[in-house]
């Protein structure tokens, strides 16, 4: 039985769990999808598929985290080495940026040979034969609330329903087919394969295999191999030409798995069994060890902003009647919210053998593409994807990220030594499975030193937010520390100043005017400042909570002293860069700078007034600017800025550009035609993920290191609740407010520690009859694990 502390006098129980504000989370259709952006999502953190839902034909586009092509490469990186780097950077010193680029462009370019992509396999296709050709009746819905997603409609006058799920403890894609009528089920399973393969059809079995060979991205790829088989107790199954069919079926069930050999040697084999396993099992034991698996993560957290008349539409009508009409739809944020939760436990899981990339584990068949790949973008995308998981209640699905970013730090000892003569070890902007940790062939967008231990400060917010010291041990501080070997031996001491910089390096993806040019490359852009700053602070703590490693952490407290501080330049905005260069291009969409912000904390507006004041205007100088490039997790961005700064109109008008201007009417977030040389919308996972972590901002903070209630609620969510959001230190808070004021809240410890909660000005709060003691209107209550304090 949990402890509680009630806080004035009386218990209120949260209006969450009653039934009025109770919502359906789920994506419904009353037609099939035409395209890949009307299809809707299953996957298991491994395996990954795109339902459409055809009456006559049905596609499922299938994928697995693992398919990569590429290969390692032991020349990805130049030697450039501290001499030369003394070099490069004299010219900084010395005010000679012009060659002072040419040199560090020459140097400090990387060379990938066989970089890879992550790829699709193609399709499964399912074409049925109906004895009428009349569709009617028909409905299609993924259901977040236990990962189902169901197809039904009549044809003549037999139903057909089927469901479809992607299973975590079975390890494989399921579909079942069902009619209301005996022999009434006559379907012809086949593939349409993007991947050059060796198909095979024998039984009830249909297999394919081969090499994920795509030279665009360079030599190289993984091997494969695929298993579909159909159960069926009362149809006929048979091969046929690379197809299975079925015939006079009322019932029938499709298993499907994919492997790789990626870390995985007996690829081929598992592939086989967990097949063969899945079909000694019924449809019903499959179907409730997947609901139970899901739902034991999803129902951890519940939220409502507001009812509207739109909660009844089709998803796809009601996300149009936002986009073209303008209206507000606080349902359709709340599904967003959950949405993003649903997406993040169906690709990223603790036994995925691969973290979330840039679409999730769901490929379209365009990022890979393009220029940029469907790759790990390290200078903002892969770090959104994660924004969600601990205020989401979904700190487990961290567990992918965490040992990607393991083997990045073992590459990347290469990178460090080889590029920079510098022991510890460095990722750039991008990274790939193979190992790359160098800098991208072209400096004015790869060279980011500090992108490493922006992707790794993940490992901190994490232990800040569970307190597993067993973690912060293991895990998270050796990684850390690893890097801030990196930086203190990378910065330099700049004569002119007496500052420890960096550099050269550049501002993600941006460029400043100097010296009648055009340049990317300088001494310590500002998001080096703040990423050396979070290495260093999150090592001293951990070597303070650890205690260990007493001199170390007395040489890191030395260092951040000697960093330069964030400025504000002469138009009022927080600088790009040290020095307050004129932006080359205002409209860029990149804000890295603001990281100090969001996610971090070194921008406050209770500790750094000025500070915040100039990110404002940064925000918005940004964003009208004249042809500014707006796309998905910029709006994402915008929406955590803004929840930051407690700008709640400015954080909702956000949300709301993201879903009408930048999503698609599956919910999927897109980076849209005309950006980054699209020639159509692609979607990204980013968004997704960090927008829903923009909303959890929005409605409770604590990063000053105490609970903030309702920071930012805009007008539109006057009356809501969410239960089970995760803040730092320890804890699941859930809240209820009704006209834009809080009504009661709940915070429940995980962990023994004492939480500091601000309550507005003016007010008072009462424990056994007697006021609380505030300081600055913050009162601090000491909990044990499991124990509740009931604010109302």
């Amino acid at each position: 039985m949990k402890n509680l502390i009630t806080l004035f006098a009386s218990v209120f129980i949260l209006a969450s769990c009653g039934a009025e504000g109770r919502q359906k989370l789920s994506l419904r259709y009353e037609q099939p999808a035409a395209e890949w952006m009307q299809a809707t999502p299953v996957g298991n953190g491994r395996l990954g598929a795109m339902i459409y839902g055809g009456a006559d034909t049905e596609t499922v586009a299938l994928n697995e985290i693992t398919l990569w092509s590429g290969q390692p490469d032991e020349n990805q990186e130049q030697a450039c080495g501290k001499e030369q780097l003394a070099k490069i950077r004299q010219l900084f010193f010395e005010g000679n940026i012009p060659e002072g680029n040419n040199l560090g462009t020459k140097y400090l370019s990387g060379t990938p040979h066989s970089f890879g992509t992550h790829l699709p396999f193609g399709d499964l296709k399912i074409k049925f034969n109906y004895a009428s050709d009349r569709i009617t009746d028909y409905k299609r819905e993924l259901n977040i609330e236990n990962s189902l997603t169901t197809v039904d409609y009549k044809a003549g006058d037999t139903h057909f329903t089927r469901e479809y799920f992607c299973s975590n403890p079975d390890n494989v894609l399921i579909i079942k087919l069902y009619a209301d009528k005996k022999n009434a089920l006559n379907f012809e399973v086949g593939l349409d394969l993007l991947r050059k393969s060796e198909i095979t059809a024998w039984g009830n079995t249909l297999s394919f295999s081969g090499q994920a060979l795509f030279e665009k991205q360079g030599q190289g790829g993984v091997y494969y191999a695929g298993n579909i088989r159909i159960v069926s107790k009362d149809g006929q199954v048979a091969a046929k030409e690379n197809a299975l069919t079925v015939e006079n079926a009322q019932e029938a069930l499709i298993i499907i798995d994919l492997r790789t050999d990626y870390k995985n040697p007996d690829y081929a084999s598992l592939c086989n069994q967990s097949v063969e396993q899945a079909a000694q099992k019924t449809y019903e034991e499959l179907k409730q060890a997947h609901i139970a698996d899901y739902t034991r993560l999803f129902n951890r957290t519940q939220i409502y902003l507001g009812k509207s008349e739109m909660d009844k539409l089709p998803t796809d009508v009601r996300w149009k009647q936002l986009r073209e009409q303008g209206k507000d739809d606080p349902g359709l944020m709340a599904l967003f919210f959950q949405y993003g939760r649903y997406l993040l436990i169906s690709c990223s899981r603790e036994n995925s053998p691969l973290p979330a990339n840039l679409q999730g584990v769901w490929n379209d068949n365009l990022a890979c593409n393009m220029g940029w790949t469907c790759d790990y973008h390290l200078d903002i995308n892969t770090e959104q994807n994660y924004w969600l998981a601990n205020v989401g209640n979904l700190a487990e699905c961290n567990a992918p990220l965490f040992s990607y970013v393991k083997d990045l730090s073992e590459a990347g000892e290469k990178t460090a030594m080889k590029v920079y003569g510098s022991p510890g070890w460095v990722a750039h902007t991008v990274a790939n499975v193979w190992g790359y940790t160098a800098p991208g062939q072209g400096v004015n967008w790869g060279l980011t030193p500090s992108s490493g231990a922006w992707q790794a400060s993940h490992l901190w917010t994490h232990y800040c937010f569970t307190q597993d010291k067993q973690f912060l041990q293991e895990q998270a501080y050796p990684i850390l520390k690893k890097a801030a070997v990196f930086f203190m031996d990378y910065l330099t001491l700049d004569p002119r100043n007496g500052y420890l910089m960096t550099g050269p390096s550049i501002s993600p993806e941006n460029s400043f005017k100097a010296d009648g040019g055009e340049w990317c490359m300088s001494l310590t852009p500002t998001i080096d400042r703040i990423m050396v700053y979070e290495t260093f602070k999150a090592c001293i703590e951990s070597s303070e909570i650890l205690g260990i490693d007493a001199d170390f952490r007395q040489s890191l407290e030395a260092s951040l002293a000697k960093l330069p501080p964030i400025q504000i330049g002469k138009d009022g905005t927080i600088q790009e860069w040290f020095e307050d260069y004129e932006l080359a291009h205002p409209e860029h969409r990149h804000a890295s700078h603001l990281l100090s912000l969001y996610p971090y904390n070194q921008i406050s507006t209770e500790h750094t007034p000025e500070l915040a004041e100039a990110a404002s205007k940064s925000i918005y100088r940004r964003t009208h600017a004249p042809n500014y490039e707006d796309t998905e997790w910029s709006r994402a961005n915008d929406i955590c800025f803004y929840a930051r700064l407690k700008q709640a109109d400015n954080a909702y008008g956000n949300i709301k550009g993201l879903l009408t201007v930048f999503s698609r009417e599956n919910l999927f977030t897109c980076s849209p035609a005309g950006v980054a040389g699209a020639n159509e919308d692609i979607f990204s996972f980013d968004a997704n993920e960090a927008a829903p972590a923009g909303i959890a901002e929005m409605l409770i903070q604590s990063h000053e290191g105490y609970i903030e209630f309702l920071p930012a609620l805009p007008a539109q969510w006057k009356t809501g609740y969410f239960k089970g959001l995760c803040v730092r230190g320890g804890a699941e808070v859930d809240l209820e407010w009704q006209n834009g004021t809080v009504k009661n809240a709940k915070i429940t410890a995980k962990v023994d520690n004492t939480f500091a909660v601000k309550i507005p000005s003016g007010k008072k709060l009462l424990k056994d009859g007697k006021t609380v003691r505030a300081e600055q209107n913050i009162v601090k209550i000491d909990l044990k694990k499991d124990e509740s304090v009931i604010i109302n």
